[in-house]
C-alpha cells in the first residue's frame, strides 16, 4: 500500500545528493518547550545538516499575543520566509532533531501560506546522524528571496470554529497529545491549564506516526490503521490539535501522506482551550 503523496517525504540519500542544489532550501525546525536546555537553537549551533537554516517557531509567529507561536499575518510570514532564503519556486525540505515533532509545524505553515513544494526528511536528524553523515556548525548566509504568501484559511481553525463544531459535529477533532494528558491524568507542561480534552475528540499521540527505532514514518497501511483504530473516519473532515499547535501538524502531515484531502490545525490548541474559563472539557479516554 503506497503513500498517496510520496513526494511529501525525501530520504536522507536524496537530501545528501541535493545539498548543493540552489533550488533546494533546508530548514531545521527543531523546537523545545521553554526552560529545556540546551535550547533547539543551541542544538542547531552545535551541529546541523549543511546548508540548513534555523526555522524558529517562536519567532515566526504573531507578535503581542499571550498564546505560544500563533500563526503570523501573511505579510510577516512572507518577510520571515524571504529572510531565510525561501523563495517562490524553491523545493523546501524540513527536519527536526526528534524525527517528526516540530518539523510538521514548518511544513504546515509553508502550505498554509501557499508554498506547496515542501517535504519532510524521513527520519529527520536522528536518521542522518545514525548513518554517520556529516554535520556543520556554520550558519549559512541566506540572500533575501521573494516569498509570495497566499493564505489558505481551510488549513487552520480557531477557538470559535471549535466551539461551533461542538454543536454541528461536522469535523472530527484528533488530539496529538500523550494519552495521560488527553485523559486528564497527567499534568500539562504549561502551568495554569486544565486537564482533559475537547469533547468528542479522538486521541492519536503524535509519536505513533513514526517508528520508535528508525524515526521514519510508518508505512501507509500502518498509518491508516492507526487513525482508524482511534475511531477516525478518513473520509470525513479532520481538525488536529495538541498542546500548542506544533505536534498537531505531525498528525496533519501523516494524514496528508496517506491521502486525506487536507486536515486543518487548531492553532491555539490546548494552550488556548485549556485556559481557565468556560470552554467545555472532558476527561478520561476517548470512547
Amino acid at each position: 500500500m503506497p503513500y498517496a503523496r510520496p513526494e511529501a517525504l525525501v530520504s536522507t540519500d536524496w537530501l545528501a545528493a541535493h545539498l548543493d542544489d540552489p533550488r533546494v532550501r533546508i530548514l531545521d525546525a527543531s523546537f523545545k518547550l521553554p526552560g529545556i536546555t540546551p535550547t533547539a537553537r543551541e542544538d542547531y549551533d552545535q551541529g546541523h545538516i549543511r546548508g540548513a537554516v534555523f526555522f524558529d517557531i517562536d519567532d515566526i509567529a504573531e507578535p503581542g499575543t499571550n498564546l505560544p507561536h500563533m500563526i503570523p499575518p501573511p505579510d510577516l510570514f512572507a518577510r520571515k520566509a524571504g529572510a531565510l532564503g525561501i523563495g517562490d519556486g524553491d523545493r523546501v525540505v524540513v527536519y527536526d532533531g526528534v524525527g517528526l515533532s516540530s518539523a510538521g509545524r514548518a511544513w504546515w505553515m509553508l502550505r498554509l501560506f501557499g508554498h506547496h513544494d515542501v517535504a519532510l526528511l524521513d527520519g529527520g536528524l536522528p536518521k542522518w546522524r545514525a548513518e554517520g553523515r556529516p554535520l556543520d556548525t556554520a550558519v549559512p548566509t541566506s540572500p533575501q528571496r521573494h516569498f509570495t504568501a497566499r493564505f489558505d484559511p481551510a488549513l487552520v481553525r480557531d477557538r470559535r470554529a471549535l466551539i461551533d463544531n461542538l454543536a454541528t459535529g461536522g469535523e472530527q477533532v484528533v488530539d496529538a497529545r500523550a494519552a495521560g494528558r488527553f485523559d486528564g491524568t497527567t499534568p500539562e507542561a504549561r502551568p495554569g491549564l486544565r486537564g482533559g480534552h475537547i469533547p468528542a475528540s479522538r486521541n492519536v499521540p503524535y509519536e505513533r506516526v513514526t517508528d520508535p527505532g528508525t524515526r521514519r514514518l510508518r508505512n501507509a497501511e500502518e498509518l491508516t490503521r492507526l487513525f482508524r483504530d482511534a475511531g477516525v473516519a478518513l473520509d470525513r473532515p479532520i481538525v488536529t490539535s495538541c498542546g500548542s499547535g506544533v505536534t498537531a501538524c505531525a498528525l496533519a502531515f501523516a494524514l496528508h501522506l496517506i491521502g486525506h484531502p487536507g486536515a486543518a490545525v487548531y492553532d491555539g490548541s490546548w494552550s488556548e482551550w485549556g485556559l481557565p474559563g468556560d470552554t467545555p472539557i472532558e476527561t478520561g479516554p476517548a470512547p
